[in-house]
């Protein structure tokens, strides 16, 4: 069964890269999901099979791509991320002239 997708949705292909979704085959429960996508760097359309397809990164979502996470949080382990505060040290809070603002 193919089902074309309305609203597109963007996703990423390991070795691929970034791309959106605008179709699904699903040949069976027996059949990995196939996905059809446009990839945005070369515009080529590729099926690729679901287990290495992964939702695109969503900044709102907390989904973030590995290395955009593990900077956000400071961390490498597995734990959820939302919206992350900066807060800059006072020394960075200075005028032209090295006076405190």
């Amino acid at each position: 069964m193919f089902t074309q997708l309305n609203p597109p949705i963007p996703l990423h292909v390991i070795g691929k890269g970034d791309g959106y979704a605008i179709g699904l085959i699903d040949y069976s429960p027996e059949h990995n999901l196939i996905w059809v996508t446009a990839l945005n760097d070369s515009g080529e359309i590729w099926c690729a099979p679901n287990p290495i397809v992964r939702l695109g990164k969503n900044w709102t979502m907390g989904r973030y791509l590995e290395t955009e996470r593990e900077q956000a949080c400071h961390c490498t382990d597995d734990v959820a991320v939302g919206p992350v505060s900066v807060t800059r040290p006072a020394s960075d809070i200075t005028g032209a002239d090295g006076a405190s603002a």
